[in-house]
Order: C-alpha cells, then sequence, then structure tokens
C-alpha cells in the first residue's frame, strides 16, 4: 500500500479535506522543487503533484504549458524528477506524492533503461525514490491493466481524471483499475481555463461515487480559498495548480517556497474552519 489510502484515512477520521497542490517539476528553477515540496508541506499540503515536463501537454493550459517549457529548457526530464523525489524523501517519509504527466516520457524511460527481468524501469525507479502514485493523463483504463498492476505490486497507485462528460460505462472502467484517488475535472476545457460551475460539481459527484469507492478530489479551476472551501463540502479533495504557477512566475529565487507556502496556508485555513 502506497501512503495515499492512509493519508485519506487519517484525513477522515479527522474530519477534514485533503489539499493537494501542483507543481511543475522544475519550475520556476530548476533547483527549487524539493524546497518547494516541503514548503507546500508546511502550508497544509496532505498529497504533492509533481507534473513531470513534457513538450506536448495535451490536457494542459497556456500557464502550464510555459511552466513545462521552462522546465524542460532547464533540462530537466524524468531522471531528474525522480532524483527530485529522492531528495525530497530525505526528510520526509510521510507526504504522499504523485507524478503527473503523459506516456511519452514514461515509455521512453522504460526504452532507456530496459533492463531483463524488469518489466517496467519507470515503475522500479518510481518506487525506489519514493513516488506513491502515477496519474499519466493519455493511459486509456481499458489499455494499462499490466501497468496498475505492475505499480501496486511495488507500492504505488494509478490515479484517473474523469471529466464532465465521462459515462457510467467509462467510470465503471477506471474503476476495475484506479486506486489512491480519482481526479474530477471540473471543466471541459484544459487546465486553468473557464469559471468553475460549483453546481454542476455538486451534481455530479454523487454518480461518480455510485461507481467509485476510492476519494475524489476535484481540480482544474479552482483559484482561492473561497471556492476551495465550497468544492471540499462534496469532493474528498480540492486540487490546485494554475494558480500556483501563476504565483510563482516571477518569485526571485528566495521566495518561491514562502509564496508557495502563504498562499496554500489560507487554502488550508478555509478547508479546515
Amino acid at each position: 500500500m502506497s501512503r495515499i489510502a492512509p493519508k485519506f484515512a487519517e484525513l477522515k477520521a479527522q474530519g477534514r479535506k485533503a489539499l493537494i497542490p501542483f507543481v511543475t517539476a522544475g519550475y520556476p528553477y530548476a533547483d527549487v522543487t524539493s524546497e518547494l515540496m516541503h514548503a507546500m508541506v508546511a502550508g497544509g499540503a496532505d498529497v504533492i503533484e509533481l507534473g513531470v515536463p513534457f513538450s506536448d501537454p495535451s490536457a494542459d493550459g497556456p500557464v502550464i504549458q510555459k511552466a513545462g517549457d521552462k522546465a524542460l529548457a532547464f533540462g530537466i526530464g524524468l531522471a531528474q524528477v525522480l532524483a527530485m523525489v529522492r531528495e525530497f524523501r530525505k526528510t520526509d517519509t510521510n507526504t504522499p506524492v504523485v507524478l503527473m504527466g503523459y506516456a511519452n516520457p514514461v515509455e521512453r524511460y522504460d526504452q532507456k533503461h530496459a533492463a531483463a527481468g524488469v518489466s517496467s524501469p519507470f515503475v522500479k525507479d518510481a518506487a525506489a525514490a519514493g513516488v506513491d502514485g502515477v496519474l499519466i493523463v493519455d493511459y486509456p483504463p481499458e489499455e494499462c491493466e499490466a501497468f496498475a498492476a505492475d505499480l501496486r505490486a511495488h507500492q504505488m497507485d494509478l490515479i484517473f481524471l474523469l471529466a464532465p462528460t465521462s459515462t457510467d460505462a467509462r467510470m465503471q472502467q477506471v474503476a476495475r483499475v484506479a486506486s489512491g484517488y480519482v481526479y474530477y475535472v471540473s471543466l471541459k476545457g484544459v487546465t486553468g481555463s473557464g469559471a468553475l460551475d460549483v453546481g454542476a460539481v455538486e451534481a455530479m459527484l454523487p454518480r461518480i461515487r455510485q461507481h467509485i469507492s476510492t476519494p475524489v478530489g476535484v481540480g482544474f479551476g479552482i483559484r482561492d480559498a473561497a471556492t476551495a472551501k465550497t468544492i471540499s463540502r462534496v469532493a474528498d479533495a480540492v486540487v490546485i495548480g494554475s494558480k500556483i504557477i501563476q504565483l510563482l512566475e516571477d518569485q526571485p529565487r528566495d521566495q518561491v517556497a514562502a509564496t508557495a507556502q502563504t498562499f496554500l496556508r489560507e487554502i488550508r485555513t478555509a478547508l479546515d474552519s
């Protein structure tokens, strides 16, 4: 078992909801990510989603695309992301870490590090680094049952996105292979786009829970404490990404961690109030 299920169980026992910030690894400075992760935990993060930079991120809007491009320019790839997690784990062995990204970097990593008797070098190395879950945007559930089984064998979860357009059949497919939590994309579009329709989210979550027993996190469009609090009334977790990336964009190196910590503390206070 990864750290994710125990974390959600702990929060449920406390009557609290999970705060899950997303940041792009290697942004806004190549060497700041581990420090930033610690700051987010200090600000109240329960799980950290760490974005793996990729050149063609189909689900990401301009803000996260720009962050990924900058990280790629710094030379940040999957091997560097795993090194960041290892660094974080030197002093934090409790906070769940989820890698969020796309199939191409994972499959390229497996090609480059292929070894006899190892089905997926990525899975092996991610587990060794201290990763708890993986969310691969373009891995459909019906095509990755073996990948999910490999992750489970290494005490990691495979997390899936659901959308406003997801059918009952699709939710049932996800339920067969998902673990940890599912991430409900509250908007039809990419990250950071549109205005969040809270009523639509409130209507959708009971339908999701008819098919899926794992906790449900909601993201895309949550940008402030008031919206986060409202969503937390119906969701098990609140996911915030684009707003954090925007806040960090123009910060000097020595203010990055403090900026993220301050913002998340406001969100945490709202969720717990």
